[in-house]
């Protein structure tokens, strides 16, 4: 999933559908955790759908999601009985109270400088409580993904209303270096034109995760390659990471 590219709120209305809450692998992989939980905050949570997913599940603890774009949260706020805030990691400060922080699809590798993921760790952790856990996933570099997203990427839906929306990905070339770019062309026959949005994304191994994490003083509990919970392979599509504080 590449949520930074559905911003605005027209977008935004489209991305469950573009990426169906119960298609997704990552959601059933984190709802147990997020069941287990008291208190949950989901950072970069979108539309919110996980948390939904959650509430629906008999979750009765707070939840919690943080995300930056006012299109996704304007479609998270159509259920009250869960707290949204505006923002991302570098503009809030919540101390001990968590149980659980949780980033999907992918939202870690919009991160593409150093101290942003400082800064973005630095933050979950003081939002843990003392016996508190992260998990969130990245792809493995080695897997090559990129190469795969303009088929994976580029599709059609229909809106509320019943009419087409085509998206149409590409990966800028040459990649270089560990930041992977982005163009996505959405059309629809009633719009007065295209949208376009552009992202970026930085692909980091596990060596380097785990070097991130260490340093923000949070140790590694358990890796896991793929959302069956098979172990982490150099083949591994994911790094995916459950973390404590160290």
């Amino acid at each position: 999933m590449i949520e930074h590219q559905f911003t605005e709120d027209r977008l935004a209305a489209l991305y469950d559908r573009f990426y169906p809450p119960a298609r997704r692998d990552d959601f059933a992989f984190y709802l147990r955790l997020v069941l287990a939980a008291g208190a949950v905050l989901d950072v970069g949570c979108g539309t919110g759908a996980l948390l939904r997913l959650a509430r629906e599940g008999g979750h009765a603890g707070r939840l919690c999601g943080l995300d930056p774009a006012a299109g996704m949260l304007n479609q998270a706020r159509q259920r009250s009985d869960i707290e949204w805030v505006h923002g991302d990691l570098a503009s809030v400060r919540w101390e001990r109270e968590f149980d659980l922080v949780v980033m999907t699809g992918h939202a870690f590798q919009e991160f593409v400088e150093d101290d942003e993921i400082r800064v973005a760790l630095a933050t979950i952790r003081s939002a843990l409580t003392d016996d508190g856990r992260f998990a969130f996933e990245t792809r493995n570099p080695l897997d090559r993904a990129w190469e795969r997203w303009a088929t994976d990427y580029s599709g059609e839906v229909t809106d509320a209303t019943g009419a087409p929306v085509r998206c149409e990905y590409r990966v800028e070339l040459p990649v270089a270096g560990n930041v992977v770019r982005s163009v996505s062309t959405f059309t629809s026959p009633g719009w007065d034109g295209p949208e376009v949005s552009r992202g970026a994304l930085r692909f980091l191994d596990a060596a380097a995760l785990a070097a991130f994490l260490s340093g923000a003083g949070l140790t590694i509990e358990e890796r896991f390659g793929d959302w069956t919970g098979a172990p982490l392979t150099e083949t591994s599509p994911e790094i995916i990471t459950i973390a404590r504080k160290g």
